[in-house]
């Protein structure tokens, strides 16, 4: 099992961290294009690659936080987003301003990657992903809130992000360290419920990309299309992503009780529409209403999202590679929408995205519907072939009190009785007090000896 620490709150602290570079992606391409000239699809292409290299940190990093340890790759991962992201913000040089921020990208996803490992390992994932949501939401708003009254350019959103890895680096002492055994080597082997683990992480990949197509090109759409000034267009994220702090309350208030298949399709369709809103406003009123209501949706299926793959595996590498599978789809996304506007126009853009997201519906739906069986309580298991009689729910047990599926059955001890004549003599008025009649079959008859209760209670 994957190491747990005593308390959620470094976890969170880490999601937050690894996580904020994706809700700062609207102003990150914006302040790139405006600052350093960059065309819009030039922008964006940086974004990309910030966002790429955070998802290839999360898949060469899914099997492995237990054999190096969540503390040694969270400082790590830190570490790098702090030189990384501090170093895109001190020069104005392209390319170095790149190499940056492909490195900070590089540390966020491997401070996910330990965050989203260790969130699968808690009793109640869904709860501490929803707390991480909350988190990184609450800190994207103020944000939002801040930095157009700080100034221009690039270099505050890249700053910010350097000094957010900062401030997590002290919650790294309450991991675990880990090491590599054998033991850890061996049970790394197999990953479960592999059908459903591909299909959530393929479906993950265009979901990711069809949400940030249109989040990389939100802030143009409101100074351009709306006619909105910078000042409006980021009290509408910060209204925006105050709208998904109640939506995630919401999500974490209700739980499991709607299941995981009904927030996952109808919050997906539900999206579809507000990215086709929000895509072809033309004002306040409709830009200000798409986005909203994307964001109160889009953190609520994201953390049953979430808790789908850490239901997967215990272990956390179906968290991991699912989490690193949005990312990809997240770095896809600046590219595709800047690609998508430029040559439909945003409101074409919306409807395209729009469209592919209701078929995406229905494979995120099949897997929820798939992998939510019933809890299986200890002792739950045939008694041939030792397999488990059912599926592990995504919210049962802890795993230490449920047989795992494939596990030997534990061999049956025999337990020696003396013989009858052994008992004679001072036994016999034990067993009297007891209500034991001795009950003796014919020496001739050769059948057994035995012991017959005389009391009905």
């Amino acid at each position: 099992m994957p190491s747990r620490p005593r308390a959620p709150w470094p976890l969170v602290a880490l999601f937050t961290a690894g996580y904020l570079a994706s809700y700062l992606l609207p102003t990150v391409v914006g302040r790139l294009s405006a600052g350093l000239g960059l065309s819009p699809s030039e922008a964006g292409l940086v974004g990309s690659t910030l966002l790429l290299c955070s998802a290839t940190a999360g898949f060469t990093l899914a099997a492995r936080v237990e054999r190096y340890g969540p503390r040694r790759l969270a400082r790590a991962g830190l570490a790098l987003a702090v030189a990384g992201y501090g170093g895109a913000a001190l020069t104005s040089y392209v390319p170095l301003v790149v190499a940056g921020a492909a490195v900070g990208g590089f540390g966020s996803g491997t401070a996910l990657a330990v965050a989203a490992a260790g969130i699968a390992g808690r009793p109640d994932p869904h709860r501490t992903s929803t707390l991480g949501l909350l988190s990184v939401s609450a800190t994207a708003g103020a944000l939002y809130l801040t930095l157009p009254h700080l100034g221009g350019g690039h270099v505050l959103p890249f700053a910010s992000l350097a000094l957010a890895a900062a401030a997590v680096w002290p919650a790294t002492a309450r991991l675990e360290t880990g090491h590599d055994t054998g033991e850890v080597r061996e049970k790394g082997a197999p990953l479960p419920r592999l059908r459903a683990g591909v299909v959530l992480a393929g479906a993950m990949v265009c979901w990711s990309m069809a949400q940030n197509a249109l989040w990389g090109v939100s802030g143009r759409i409101g100074l351009t299309q709306a006619g909105l000034s910078e000042v409006t267009v980021g009290a509408v994220f910060a209204a925006a992503l105050g709208a998904g702090l109640l939506g995630v309350t919401t999500a974490g208030a209700l739980g499991s009780r709607l299941g995981r298949a009904v927030p996952i399709g109808l919050g997906t369709v539900a999206i579809a529409g507000c990215i086709a809103l929000s895509s072809s406003a033309e004002g306040l009123a409709s830009f200000a209403t798409g986005e909203i209501l994307w964001n109160a949706c889009y953190p609520v299926v994201l953390s049953y999202v979430i808790g789908l793959a850490a239901s997967l595996d215990p272990r956390g590498r179906w968290a991991v590679l699912v989490g690193s599978a949005s990312s990809l789809g997240t770095a896809c996304g600046p590219v595709t929408g800047s690609l998508l506007s430029e040559q439909a126009g945003y409101p074409a853009m919306g409807l395209v995205l729009g469209g592919l997201l209701l078929l995406l519906a229905v494979p995120m739906t099949a897997v929820a519907l798939h992998t939510s069986g019933r809890p299986l309580v200890p002792g739950a298991i045939r008694r041939r072939g030792g397999a488990p009689a059912a599926v592990v729910a995504a919210t049962a047990a802890p795993t230490a009190l449920a047989p795992q599926i494939g596990a030997p059955e534990q061999p049956v001890a025999e337990i020696p009785v003396a013989d009858l004549a052994d008992l004679r003599g001072p036994a016999a008025a034990t067993r009297r007090a007891y209500g034991l009649a001795e009950s003796t079959a014919s020496a001739d008859s050769g059948e057994p000896k035995s012991y017959a209760s005389t009391s009905a209670r």
